[in-house]
């Protein structure tokens, strides 16, 4: 049985999931964690339930999704997985994180890359990457179809969109991405973003003022 857990880390309150099944294998999905007691919150929840870290993911590399990607890639021995249009934002995440005030740590890089199409397993379960940009290059979404969740990151929220005034936002890039993407899931399926509460495709279908009456 897959199980979520989710934790909102750092100034920016970044959602940080942990997804994990009866294998004892688990998926961290944008690593959020800033703070010492933030890291010390996340290792005891993984010693806690015992469980086994296979997959490190991003779902973009701005600086407040990966501020705990090298104590996670060093602490379980795994590297980070993401698409290759977001390397620039890792290679210069220190100097990212010095314009949000972040003390950044030097990141640990990708051994490959995952794009469109990707299928990513840990434990019994199964993760469909889906390429959304337009928030951020690189910009990723992980889609579970078995359980009917996605793991957005900041291309989608509930009541609203991500923000497309920073580096390589592209406002109609990311409503393509959203309306091609996402919206062509099922109504029923839980969407988990970067930032506040879950929702569902058919709820931000109807609902979304940023999305009503485009087309």
């Amino acid at each position: 049985m897959l199980q979520i857990k989710q934790f909102a880390f750092n100034p920016f309150q970044v959602n940080n999931y942990i997804l994990y099944d009866d294998t004892g294998e688990c998926a961290i999905i944008d690593p959020s964690c800033y703070e010492k007691h933030e890291k010390q919150q996340l290792a005891d929840f993984i010693d806690e339930k015992q469980l086994k870290p296979v997959l490190l993911l991003f779902t973009h590399c701005h600086i407040d999704h990966i501020l705990g990607s090298r104590f996670v890639s060093k602490t379980y021995k795994i590297k980070p997985r993401t698409h290759k249009d977001s390397l620039t934002f890792l290679e210069n995440s220190k100097e990212y994180g010095k314009v949000f005030g972040f003390k950044a740590d030097r990141p640990v890089l990708p051994d490959n890359f995952i794009g469109e199409g990707d299928v990513l397993k840990f434990g019994e379960q199964e993760l469909r990457v889906i390429y959304a940009p337009g928030h951020a290059a690189g910009s990723l979404c992980y889609h579970h179809t078995g359980e009917g969740f996605v793991v957005v990151g900041d291309v989608l929220f509930q009541n609203g969109i991500g923000r497309t005034d920073l580096p390589t936002g592209d406002h109609d890039q990311l409503i393509k991405s959203i309306f091609e993407k996402l919206l062509v899931l099922p109504d029923n399926t839980t969407v988990y973003p970067g930032h506040g509460p879950s929702t569902t495709i058919g709820q931000e279908r109807t609902s979304n003022p940023f999305l009503t009456g485009i087309y």
